[in-house]
């Protein structure tokens, strides 16, 4: 089984592998869909980043926030 640095390390890894493609081989078509394909990761991660900001809001009225 990964041990959670592993996993760590590994994320993110497709992206910058996409990130570092030659987008000289790609056809407008192609160009077109893998935008659209980023525009929806851009939208799933401001979710994400949402959902994790309202928790830490409800953590912080029901605990306090650190240092306080």
């Amino acid at each position: 089984m990964e041990d959670a640095e592993e996993v760590r390390r590994g994320r993110g890894a497709a992206l910058e592998q996409a990130l570092r493609e030659d987008l000289e081989l790609f056809s407008i078509d192609d160009l077109q869909e893998r935008i659209g394909l980023l525009e929806a990761e851009i939208e799933r991660c401001r979710g994400q980043i949402g959902r994790k900001a309202a928790g830490r809001k409800a953590a912080d009225a029901l605990f306090g926030k650190p240092g306080d």
